[in-house]
C-alpha cells in the first residue's frame, strides 16, 4: 500500500491526516506513507515527530481578495503541481488523500494528471477553497460535519489519534498534572488557541489570571510558539503553568477539567471525545466556520460561547469562573459534551489493483446504524437497500439510546435476524482479514483501516 496524504500549514488540516497515517501504518507496517507540505507549515515539526516523510512542495497561498498577488498564483501553482506529480511517481502512489490547506490544491491537481485516485476530507461546516476543487475530480468524498455542502459528500466525522479517541481522562489525570506540575486536587483550566495560539484569549487570561489563582483554580496555557515572552510574571495562588505548544495533548486533555479554547473543528471533535467541556471563542474573522463547530456543542449542554469581541479578563471572572468553581455543574457539562461522540461506520475507499476492498472505519461522530450501508451495494439490489435502511433505523431507535444503552451487538443481532446476508458479509470479510472490532463500534481509532484481499 503507497499513500500519498496532503494536509499541511495548521494542525487542523495535519493532525487529521497524521491520525490515517497512524491507523493505516498499524493495518499494515509495511504501507508506505509520505506526507505532502510545506517549508511554512507546522507539518515541518508534526510530520517528522511521528516517524512519517515530509515531501516539501513550493507554498501556493490564495490571496483572499483582488491583488496583484493573483498574477503570480498560475505560475507558482504549476510549479507545485509539478512537484507533488514529482512525488506521486517517486512513491508510486495508489492514493492520494487530501485534507485542505496550501498542499492540497497542487496535490489533488497532481492526483489528477496522474491518474492517481484521489480522497477528499474537509472537516469545516464551510469548505475551503482546495477542497471545493478536490472534491469536482472525484467521488470519494468526506465531511467532518453533516451540514457542510459539498460535491459527492457523504457525512464521516473527525479524524483523531487513537490516544484521544481511547483516553480515560479519570484514570491518566493524576499522572498528566503531575508530567505538567499541577496538583492533583485543584480543578485545571486548560487555555489553548490552537497550534498558532489567539493573543485575544492570552490577553483575557492574563487579565484574569489573579482572580483564577486566588479562587483555587489552575491554570494549564499553551500560549503558541510565538506568544511565550508576553506570559507574565508569577504571583502568588494555585498553580500557573505555561508553555509555548504541546505535543502530548491527550495529557493535556487528561489534566484539564474544562478548556477556554478557538472551536476549530479538530479542538470540537476531540473535546467531545474525551468528554471536556469547553468555552469556546469563535475567531472573529473567517468565514464563520468555527461558531458553526460549536454551536451544537452549547446547544448540547457540553460548552458555553463567547465571542471574540466579549472575551474578556472581567468575563471570566464573573461567567467562567462560577463554572469551574460548581462541581456538579462542571460533570454535568462533561458527561454532554461526552454524549456527542458516537460509534463506528464503514465507508469504501476509491478501487485500485493494489488496494481493492480497503475500508475506512472512524469512530467518532457517526452513527453505527449506518455501517452495514457501506457494504449493501455491493451485495443487495437498490429495492433491498432501501429496506435495509428503513429497518436499520427503525431498530436503532428501538434500543433507545444508541451503544451505550444496549451494546452496538445488540443492534447487530436485530439487524442480522432480519437480513443474514449482512450477517454473512461481515464473516466473509473476517475470513479475509478484516479486523470484527472494526465494525462494532467499540472505541477503535478513527480512520482505522483493515484490508480484504480475494
Amino acid at each position: 500500500m503507497r499513500v500519498v496524504l496532503a494536509g499541511g500549514g495548521t494542525a487542523g488540516h495535519i493532525e487529521p491526516a497524521l491520525a490515517l497515517a497512524d491507523a493505516l501504518r498499524q493495518a499494515d507496517p509495511r504501507a508506505l506513507i509520505v506526507c505532502l507540505g510545506t517549508e511554512r507549515g507546522l507539518e515541518t515539526r508534526l510530520v517528522p515527530m511521528r516517524g512519517y516523510e515530509l515531501a516539501l512542495i513550493p507554498a501556493v497561498p490564495m490571496p483572499r481578495s483582488v491583488s496583484p498577488a493573483l498574477i503570480a498564483v498560475p505560475g507558482r501553482l504549476a510549479g507545485a503541481v509539478n512537484a507533488a506529480a514529482g512525488v506521486l511517481d517517486r512513491v508510486k502512489a495508489d492514493i492520494l488523500v487530501g485534507f485542505g490547506g496550501y498542499v492540497a490544491t497542487p496535490g489533488y491537481l497532481a492526483a489528477r494528471r496522474r491518474h492517481v485516485p484521489i480522497v477528499v476530507h474537509e472537516a469545516n461546516p464551510r469548505p475551503g477553497l482546495a477542497n471545493k476543487l478536490g472534491a469536482r475530480l472525484t467521488e470519494h468524498v468526506f465531511t467532518g460535519n453533516p451540514n457542510t455542502q459539498l460535491a459527492h459528500a457523504t457525512y464521516l466525522g473527525i479524524p483523531i489519534r487513537r490516544e484521544i479517541a481511547e483516553l480515560d481522562r479519570l484514570a491518566l489525570g493524576d499522572k498528566a498534572r503531575s508530567h505538567f506540575g499541577l496538583r492533583p486536587d485543584l480543578p485545571v483550566l486548560l487555555v489553548t488557541g490552537g497550534s498558532q495560539g489567539a493573543q485575544s484569549l492570552n490577553r483575557a487570561l492574563y487579565g484574569a489570571i489573579g482572580w483564577l489563582r486566588s479562587a483555587g483554580v489552575q491554570v494549564l496555557h499553551v500560549t503558541g510558539p510565538r506568544n511565550a515572552a508576553e506570559v507574565p510574571a508569577s504571583s502568588g495562588g494555585a498553580p500557573y503553568v505555561s508553555v509555548p505548544f504541546v505535543d502530548r495533548m491527550d495529557l493535556a486533555y487528561a489534566a484539564a477539567d474544562f478548556a477556554l479554547c478557538r472551536c476549530g473543528a479538530l479542538t470540537c471533535a476531540e473535546l467531545t471525545a474525551v468528554g471536556l467541556p469547553g468555552a469556546f471563542v469563535p475567531l472573529p474573522h473567517g468565514n464563520g466556520e468555527q461558531r458553526l463547530n460549536a454551536e451544537p456543542i452549547v446547544a448540547g449542554g457540553g460548552g458555553l460561547l463567547v465571542e471574540d469581541a466579549d472575551l474578556s479578563p472581567e468575563w471570566i471572572r464573573d461567567t467562567l469562573l462560577p463554572v469551574l468553581l460548581d462541581i456538579d455543574r462542571v460533570a454535568n457539562m462533561s458527561e454532554a459534551a461526552a454524549a456527542l461522540g458516537r460509534g463506528t461506520e464503514l465507508y469504501p475507499l476509491p478501487d485500485s489493483p493494489a488496494r481493492r476492498g480497503l475500508l475506512v472505519a472512524p469512530a467518532v461522530h457517526v452513527s453505527t446504524a449506518a455501517a452495514y450501508r457501506a457494504l449493501t451495494p455491493q451485495l443487495t439490489t437498490e429495492s433491498q437497500q432501501n429496506k435495509i435502511v428503513s429497518f436499520q433505523s427503525q431498530a436503532w431507535g428501538e434500543l433507545g439510546d444508541g451503544p451505550r444503552a444496549r451494546g452496538v451487538n445488540d443492534f447487530e443481532t436485530v439487524v442480522f435476524e432480519q437480513f443474514p446476508q449482512l450477517a454473512a458479509v461481515k464473516q466473509r470479510l473476517v475470513k479475509l482479514g478484516a479486523n470484527p472490532a472494526m465494525m462494532t463500534g467499540s472505541g477503535s481509532a478513527l480512520f482505522g483501516l483493515f484490508r480484504t484481499r480475494e
